[in-house]
């Protein structure tokens, strides 16, 4: 046997065992998932909803899977920067995201010039809660139901200042969306922080705003604003005085924020399915259910197939909502 074809040999037998090692090497990377802490962002300040949310989720999953989730608060843009650092990140099940139905469903719709594209650049691994809205004004508003407000929104010359938490937040197009029903001229204003927001409606430097029940029920109980309607399906235990927009004859305003685990798209199906399995046992068990109805949120815990039915379908829902207001972000 000469010395060339032992070498050749040699490093045949190499190169397969390097194919074979390259095969197998993420089977037993996932096999080991996780062996390190795992890094979870949200794209919403500290104190916030969607931080708490967050939060619990993050320490409970923590608890269940053996290894902490570092919280990554990166706010703006209405979760758009979490949104895209997470999508450009390695698709190794260790860069997780909470996002909601504004930075993946609404945002490609609304922005021509996004950083990121949800689709391709995000897998969803499952529904984890949702909020509802309420329909809030300044305790000195004349409006005293949403029969009211209508009334004197379609009689004024003027349009009607709505608050925002952002522009292409549910809020926003919500408003949008509740001046078409009404046949009423909206006015959005946008704020950058939440406090912001709250602190112009409760002084009556805006109109009204689109509150979430938990944001809402602290301000209404208060006595610094008063709620009309709420887009969920049913009364909040939470606010059980405030009818329905569908009992007030809106049936149409039924939206709320959902709020879903993502990974960067090639992420392992295997780590996908750990963590969905996680998501599930996190959000039944009773001490974070009982934190996170506190709260003001709804708990799903959906499978993966289910979240994505789900955010393909509010991605079709909202951009027909973006393109009847004729809305044109720039970022």
């Amino acid at each position: 046997m000469t010395q060339h074809n032992i070498s050749r040999r040699q490093l045949i037998a190499t190169g397969v065992s390097a194919g074979v090692a390259a095969t197998f090497a993420p089977h037993a990377f996932a096999q080991n998932y996780p062996s390190r802490p795992i890094r979870l962002s949200v794209g919403f300040a500290p104190g916030t909803g969607p931080d708490v949310l967050t939060r619990l989720l993050g320490q409970k999953m923590g608890e269940l899977m053996n290894q902490p989730f570092v919280i990554d608060n990166r706010a703006g843009a209405g979760g758009q920067i979490a949104a895209g650092a997470v999508a450009k990140s390695p698709p190794d099940g260790y860069n997780l995201l909470i996002a909601d139905v504004s930075a993946i469903s609404i945002a490609p719709a609304a922005f021509a010039r996004l950083a990121y594209d949800p689709a391709k650049e995000l897998v969803v691994i499952s529904e984890v809660a949702r909020t509802d809205f309420i329909l809030v004004v300044p305790a000195s508003s004349p409006a005293k139901s949403y029969g009211d407000f209508v009334k004197a929104a379609t009689a004024a010359k003027d349009k009607v200042n709505f608050g925002t938490f952002g522009a292409g937040t549910p809020g926003h197009f919500g408003a949008e969306m509740l001046g078409a029903q009404g046949n009423f001229k909206v006015e959005a204003v946008h704020y950058r922080a939440t406090g912001d927001a709250v602190s112009a409606i409760v002084a009556g430097d805006v109109q009204a705003a689109l509150m979430s029940t938990a944001l809402a029920s602290a301000q209404i109980k208060g006595g610094k604003v008063r709620g009309l309607a709420t887009t969920a399906p049913v009364r909040s235990s939470m606010l059980p005085d405030i009818p329905t927009f569908r009992e007030v004859g809106y049936p149409g305003a039924d939206f709320s924020a959902w709020f879903c685990l993502f990974a960067p798209a090639g992420t392992p199906d295997s780590m996908i399915a750990t963590l969905n399995n996680q998501v599930i046992a996190a959000v039944k068990a009773p001490d974070l259910r009982s934190k996170l109805e506190d709260a003001g949120f709804s708990l799903v815990g959906s499978s993966t197939a289910a979240a994505r039915r789900m955010v393909n379908v509010e991605a079709g829902r909202w951009k027909k909502i973006v393109a009847d207001t004729g809305f044109k972000g720039v970022q």
